[in-house]
């Protein structure tokens, strides 16, 4: 690994050193190296640049490595450069100098500030007062988001050669608030989001909300968040890679208003990581007899 791919993203491998398990996590949103001439382009507080980050989730799976499970993480912030997006999901409202034929002008997401390279934080909250150049884009993308997307599909593909299939669970936080009342007048803890059933085999999605919610917790699945870029990239289970996205609310375990941990912070951690490891000597039993015949023969 190069240097420069270093410093776009932190995996931590399983520490068992016999080789990849099907399982990886990933938590694209958790970066929180803040560059000093991005600090200094913001017109946001050292409060408000962090809206956007999703908080602790890298924490959260840090005992992973030890049961024998990856896990890639950013080191920048999705406010920086956001890695569930695609490539050049760009909007030219945030460039002073013409897009290129080949960004995705048609993207919704970048139309509402939140592309690849972002325009706003949170509610609504612009990042920059002025506008940037294509070509500080072009660079985040070619130092961090590129990096990343190469190591997680290098990993996802060991992980196939080695099992004959593979899965990822991209891991996310989301504000308390995110969320609608459930029917019972509770505020929903895990959204669960698989495209609507096309990004992994239903028992995957399926054993994890049932999971969830026996041990308490109130689940929804595909609303509001049906998973974003990463899980539909890599979401291909007739290929036999499955991916499902998990959003956390932040409440669990963290004070939204001062960003620090509470004493949620370490039961949320024990429990996923309980869940996952479950979760993990599952998936022989539910993907290794429904492989696609080109991937059972190489896998044998």
């Amino acid at each position: 690994m190069s240097a420069q791919d270093e410093q776009a993203f932190i995996f931590t491998p399983p520490a068992n050193g016999s080789g990849a398990g099907a399982l990886l996590l990933t938590s694209p949103h958790s970066g929180a190296y803040y560059p000093q001439s991005f600090i200094d382009a913001s017109r946001l507080d050292a409060h408000q640049i962090r809206l956007s980050e999703d908080m602790f989730v890298d924490g959260l799976l840090a005992h992973m490595p030890q049961q024998g499970i990856g896990v890639l993480s950013a080191r920048y912030p999705r406010a920086y450069v956001d890695l569930n997006r695609a490539p050049y999901e760009l909007e030219q409202a945030l460039f002073e100098d013409i897009l290129p034929a080949h960004i995705d002008s048609h993207s919704v997401r970048a139309a509402a500030g939140l592309g690849t390279v972002p325009r706003l934080v949170a509610e609504n909250i612009p990042i920059y007062d002025g506008k940037l150049r294509f070509a500080e884009a072009e660079q985040r993308i070619k130092d961090v988001y590129r990096p990343f997307h190469a190591k997680l599909e290098a990993e996802l593909q060991n992980r196939q050669q080695q099992n004959g299939y593979a899965v990822l669970l991209d891991t996310h936080s989301m504000p308390s608030q995110a969320t609608r009342l459930s029917a019972e007048g509770r505020r929903v803890d895990f959204v669960l989001g698989d495209r609507h059933g096309r990004s992994c085999d239903h028992r995957l999605s399926d054993w994890l909300a049932s999971e969830l919610t026996q041990r308490g917790w109130e689940v929804a699945r595909n609303k509001p968040y049906a998973g974003g870029y990463i899980t539909d990239r890599y979401g291909r289970p007739a290929d036999g890679m499955h991916a499902v996205q998990i959003e956390i609310n932040r409440a669990i375990y963290m004070d939204e208003n001062n960003y620090a941990k509470h004493a949620g912070f370490e039961r949320l951690q024990d429990e996923l990581t309980e869940l996952i490891v479950a979760f993990a000597a599952q998936l022989p039993d539910w993907l290794a007899t429904s492989l696609p015949d080109r991937t059972r023969s190489a896998a044998e």
